[in-house]
């Protein structure tokens, strides 16, 4: 439900029509809030958060208690695709490269999928599919894929292993957030010991989340990089279905986008000094 920060900036970059990227990354509700924002549908994003996202059959942890899903991405997709559907033929035809990232259960380790025509469903649920509060995986091509926050949360580095050398984050925890905590990755890794491979990536898990914020605060000397963070934690939780507490976070985003706008023309002007006539 943090991802309602994200939101708030990618609205605000709709409606300047700032959109200089070649390629966007995203993991979990990264990669579902770039899907609408790369189909050009302003508001879904935040309409999806107060709406499809507020009801028992998506959230619901009494249900979790008797064995079931905390969030249910499967109704939430059923949801999405009935009332308020992601336009497709529009994304694919984005100029904009998307991958989402998503955490194979077999070995542990971040993938990188693309969606299409075919399998957008598929690859963004299995992107968004929370281990232990969503008590399942999603198959694609005969393999099962989990959250990709696990092993991608801030995929900044593929990026930039990918050649982006300019880059813009957009982060839901302050800039100073250290990770999950241990005792978060432990219990979780535990609760996921009958898979070893994404019970090991949950240990490996704020390691991973330490190196992209030192990335990020100190890239290679050939990369700039733009940070689009909360100055403060945000009223909003994981788990949040209070209103008021989405919409100002929603609109704290908006904020934060502006200012992001301005960071990247500030760059500009800095590398392209104005010429003396």
């Amino acid at each position: 439900m943090r991802g309602i920060f994200a939101a708030g900036v990618l609205d605000v970059f709709l409606e300047r029509r700032f959109h200089p990227f070649d390629l966007a990354i995203g993991s979990s509700a990264g990669a579902c809030n770039l899907s609408s924002h790369l189909a050009g549908q302003h508001g879904r994003n935040r309409r999806g958060y107060l709406t499809q996202m507020q009801r028992a059959e998506f959230a619901d942890p009494r249900r979790f208690l008797r064995g079931g899903h905390w969030l249910d991405i499967d109704y939430l997709w059923a949801a999405f695709e009935r009332e308020d559907p992601l336009d497709v033929a529009a994304l694919v035809a984005s100029p904009t490269r998307l991958l989402a990232a998503a955490t194979c259960v077999e070995t542990g380790r971040a993938e990188y999928l693309e969606p299409g025509v075919d399998n957008m469903s598929e690859v963004l649920r299995a992107s968004s599919a929370v281990p232990v509060l969503f008590r399942g995986f999603v198959e694609i091509a005969g393999r099962r894929f989990a959250d990709g926050g696990v092993t991608a949360p801030v995929p900044v580095e593929e990026a930039y292993r990918r050649g982006a050398r300019r880059i813009l984050v957009i982060r839901s925890r302050p800039a100073d957030f250290p990770g999950p905590s241990r005792v978060e990755c432990a219990l979780a890794a535990a609760a996921l010991r009958a898979h070893p491979a994404l019970a090991a990536a949950f240990r490996r898990y704020r390691d991973v989340y330490a190196r992209s914020a030192a990335f990020i605060r100190r890239p290679p000397p050939d990369c700039r990089v733009v940070h689009v963070a909360p100055e403060r934690h945000l009223r909003t939780s994981r788990t949040t279905r209070d209103r008021r507490a989405l919409e100002a976070d929603y609109q704290y985003g908006r904020l934060a986008g502006a200012r992001a706008i301005r960071a990247w023309a500030e760059q500009d002007a800095a590398a392209w000094p104005a010429a003396a006539l």
